[in-house]
């Protein structure tokens, strides 16, 4: 057995707290790290791996980083989806008898960053915890550490809901207690990136119970406590910034689940994952980051309530007629700093001078904005004005108390301003005018002796002195100079005045930066007392900064109002895809019209490729979407319903991770919306049945659109290449065909991005392949091959026309079937000409020459004579008329 060195027994006995983590393991100016977390370290940071002696014959494997520059490692470990536990001295070493005692004193996680570049301004940094009960329900709760936002709901689905609610929101880390469902946590992993972590104890810890004062329900307060619980455990210091905890319905927004918000690029691209070019790309305008925060959280929850949407709306319109005082409010915006976050690092404790300096500046912006928003002259801009608190007593606080361009660190002094407090004052006197006070002493006390030769000196052994030589001694007044060196020639004095001053002078430093850190952690306990105010602050500023946002983008890009139908109604006049224009920069976009109502719910889409089918759908989504959020939307005019969801199949990508082919996961994403879709959704399915054979493919999505419409009724947008689905116009009473046009010109397509009613007269395939550029002898062979088919296609249709019409008797007329089997019966039996007639159903040979049948054709013929139509069904006539068919032919 190892006998290990006692420090080395210290890290051990922590780190086994602590498995999941790397031990950042405080020594001297640096935190080391030892054994295993040293080697996976020394790879992840590419920092030198070392070793050292620590009782045993081998050398333990060691690596550190220095403790001022520890901040940039741990932040790449946490990105990268690790935890670092920070173990720090406890005591002083001093002091210590033996090892120094050392505690960890935070654990750092993806979920609970407070502060880094990995803590995007605009992103909130989510952490969430799924809690199971007995009888199949979730509770699902989320938290923002760094702005104290606490949410939970109780979800009564599948956990695949629950699944897509932690996609939604794009957790970092996910808490569940160690027997959470493996199967879960595997398919979790598989959808995102997040890093899952383990909590056992769900009562309410003491500190947290006042946040739970709406929360009257078990589970909830169940599921909300795992989450803190967790919080309080790994972070191990005040939380006072935590809001109270809000209980939120899924069905109070437009449902997007994770794929639809995907397909519809919301927030981020397919291919990039990235912002630009995303829905939010386009939108963002906002000055502040909580306001960007805020953007993100709309999209992602569109509004149910009419009277919320119309009431974002009439301040939307607000701001668009108040030019000026927008212009204003936006250059004030940029001013404000993310409050939200201040707030946070005020109460969680590594808040800076220059912290405080941003919320002192942010601060002095609210009277304005106040005035700005007042001016607007409306009872909704009233009200938002009204919530606006410049909370006067921080920004008098801290216009006293900090300077205008502090340091960084809150231990180095220079931080407080001058007049603010008498003592600090006084040590910063001493040492500004130290040597001014010395030279002055030393005049006064030759004026008082009458020695010329007294000096003021100084030396680091005895300090401040005043020098008399020994022959002017008795010039000394008694009594009041106390020796403190004799030399050879002459004596060193100290007078009260000198030995009060030398304390002041030499100590005013040290004491200075002491004191200036006590100011200053007074200042910020004051500042606490306030969070509540600056959050409720927050959230009205960044309401208004989106607001202005929205009114910006209209305005730039000619958006208008939207009107709500109660009747189910979309009326879109010359509407566009909003992403795409922007995009298009500058050049026309071709907008489009979109009508649906109740004798109109399903649009079949046709057209060929890269004709804009697919982007036509996405418009009339992302507009519903716009109009949701309480923005305005591209169009010339806007009718449009209040969708409680949206579902989308547009685009196709195989999860190759989870095993599911393209054509799975497109027959999953089909059979969502089915079963969820209500007739108030709205659903969008580009080229179903793409994935499989043409038949499968055809009668699949003829029997989607069918479903949809009979049992549904959702306003459906159907884009398809299977252009015999076309037909369904006949038969399906609410839909409607309708294509994007294009035309040839030279032998070459031209796609003119225009929705116009009917179907498509061709896919123009082989067109797209030219304009990709495919080698000219592959156009040419593909042009022949096309021709081929088609004439061969015309034949078949000639030979098959009857039966194809027997067919279709057979499905829908039983007793027209039997009609036109027995009158093919009777005319097969009279002339040869007849005959040859009957037989052209099925192939197109030679007529036979009269009485010259063969055997086998007169064994077919009296199997014919034989045959009892009247008692056959149509599934057996079709069987015996493809086998008759079948003999023939051979």
């Amino acid at each position: 057995m190892v006998v290990y060195t006692p420090m080395i027994q210290q890290y051990i006995q922590v780190k086994a707290d602590y498995q999941d983590a790397f031990l950042f393991f405080r020594l001297g100016d640096f935190y080391e790290m030892f054994f295993e977390d040293a080697v996976k370290a020394s790879q992840e940071l590419e920092i030198t791996l070392t070793s050292r002696e620590g009782g045993g014959e081998a050398r333990i494997p060691m690596c550190g980083v220095p403790y001022h520059s520890a901040a940039s490692y741990i932040e790449q470990l946490v990105e990268r989806g690790y935890k670092v536990a920070i173990c720090e001295q406890t005591e002083d070493p001093k002091q210590a008898k033996g090892v120094v005692r050392r505690e960890v004193v935070q654990l750092i996680t993806p979920g609970t960053m407070m502060e880094g570049k990995g803590l995007h301004e605009k992103e909130n940094n989510y952490i969430a915890a799924i809690t199971t009960f007995d009888d199949g329900t979730f509770g699902f709760a989320y938290n923002d550490l760094s702005t104290g936002e606490n949410k939970v709901t109780i979800l009564n689905g599948q956990v695949e809901e629950v699944i897509n609610e932690l996609a939604l929101l794009g957790a970092k880390e996910l808490v569940v207690s160690a027997s959470f469902n493996e199967a879960w946590q595997r398919k979790i992993r598989e959808r995102m990136t997040v890093t899952i972590s383990y909590e056992e104890d769900e009562l309410i810890h003491e500190s947290y119970q006042s946040l739970f004062c709406d929360i009257n329900e078990d589970k909830p307060r169940t599921a909300m406590a795992r989450l803190l619980n967790y919080l309080h455990r790994t972070q191990k210091r005040s939380l006072g910034h935590l809001q109270p905890v809000s209980n939120y319905q899924i069905y109070q927004h437009m449902k997007i689940d994770y794929y639809s918000k995907r397909n519809l690029e919301l927030t981020e691209t397919i291919r990039s994952k990235g912002k630009k070019g995303s829905l939010l790309w386009l939108l963002d305008e906002t000055k502040t980051a909580m306001g960007g925060r805020l953007l993100k959280q709309w999209i992602d929850r569109p509004l149910l309530d009419k009277t919320a949407i119309e009431t974002r709306l009439i301040m939307v319109e607000t701001f668009m007629n108040a030019y000026f005082e927008r212009q204003e409010l936006r250059d004030k915006l940029k001013e404000v700093y993310d409050l939200e976050r201040l707030a946070g690092r005020v109460a969680f404790g590594n808040v800076s001078a220059r912290d405080l300096v941003q919320l002192r500046r942010s601060l002095q912006q609210i009277p304005i904005i106040h005035s700005l928003v007042e001016q607007l002259g409306n009872t909704v801009s009233q009200q938002l004005a009204d919530r606006l608190d410049p909370c006067e007593e921080i920004t008098d606080l801290l216009e006293k108390a900090i300077i205008e361009n502090p340091p960084l660190s809150v231990k180095e002094g220079n931080m407080i301003q001058d007049g603010y407090h008498e003592e600090l004052d006084t040590y910063r006197d001493a040492m500004r005018n130290g040597k001014t006070w010395i030279a002055q002493l030393e005049r006064e006390e030759r004026e008082k002796t009458g020695i010329k030769s007294l000096k003021v000196g100084y030396n680091r052994v005895f300090g401040y002195y005043i020098e008399v030589t020994k022959a002017n001694l008795h010039l000394l007044e008694e009594g009041r100079y106390e020796r403190k060196q004799t030399l050879t020639n002459a004596e060193r004095f100290i007078t009260p005045e000198l030995k009060e001053k030398e304390a002041l002078i030499l100590q005013a430093e040290e004491k200075s930066m002491e004191l200036e850190y006590q100011l200053f952690s007074e200042i910020r306990e004051h500042v606490k007392e306030y969070i509540p105010r600056l959050q409720a602050l927050a959230k009205i500023v960044s309401e208004l900064d989106v607001l202005q946002c929205f009114a910006t983008i209209s305005e730039e890009r000619h958006y208008v109002k939207p009107v709500f139908s109660d009747e189910r109604r979309i009326m879109l006049k010359e509407g566009r895809h909003p992403v795409v224009e922007k995009v298009m920069n500058g050049d026309r976009y071709v907008p489009n019209d979109c009508l649906m109502h109740n004798e109109q719910e399903v649009l079949l889409i046709t057209g060929p490729n890269m004709s804009g089918k697919s982007t036509y759908m996405r418009q009339i989504a992302l507009t519903a979407i716009l109009a949701q959020i309480g923005c305005y939307v591209p169009a010339e005019e806007a009718i449009l319903p209040i969708f409680d969801q949206v579902f989308t199949r547009i685009g196709a990508a195989d999860d190759l991770i989870s095993g599911q082919s393209t054509f799975m996961v497109e027959m999953l994403e089909a059979k969502n919306a089915i079963a969820n879709a209500t007739k108030n959704s709205l659903i969008l399915f580009d080229e179903i049945g793409r994935g499989t054979s043409t038949y499968d493919g055809m009668a699949l999505a003829q029997a989607i659109i069918e479903y949809i419409h009979d049992h549904i009724g959702a306003k459906t947008l159907f884009s398809t290449h299977y252009h015999e689905l076309t037909v369904l116009e006949d038969e399906l009473e609410r839909l409607t065909n309708i294509h994007v046009s294009a035309i040839e010109q030279n032998g070459k397509v031209v796609f003119l991005h225009k929705i116009k009613e009917g179907p498509a007269d061709k896919s123009y395939g082989i067109h797209v392949a030219q304009l990709a550029q495919l080698p000219s002898s592959l156009i040419t062979r593909a042009n022949e091959i096309l021709a081929a088919l088609e004439q061969q296609d015309i034949k078949l249709q000639r030979k098959e026309s009857d039966g194809l019409e027997l067919r279709e008797a057979l499905v829908e007329k039983p007793s027209t079937v039997r009609e036109a089997t027995e009158k093919r019966i009777a005319s097969a039996s009279t002339t040869a000409g007849q005959e040859a007639a009957q037989l052209s159903l099925f192939d197109d040979p030679v007529p036979p020459k009269k009485n010259q049948w063969s055997t086998k054709e007169k064994r077919v013929l009296d199997q014919i004579k034989e045959l009892d139509i009247l008692d056959m069904t149509p599934m057996q006539a079709m069987n015996i008329l493809y086998d008759l068919h079948k003999r023939m032919r051979s």
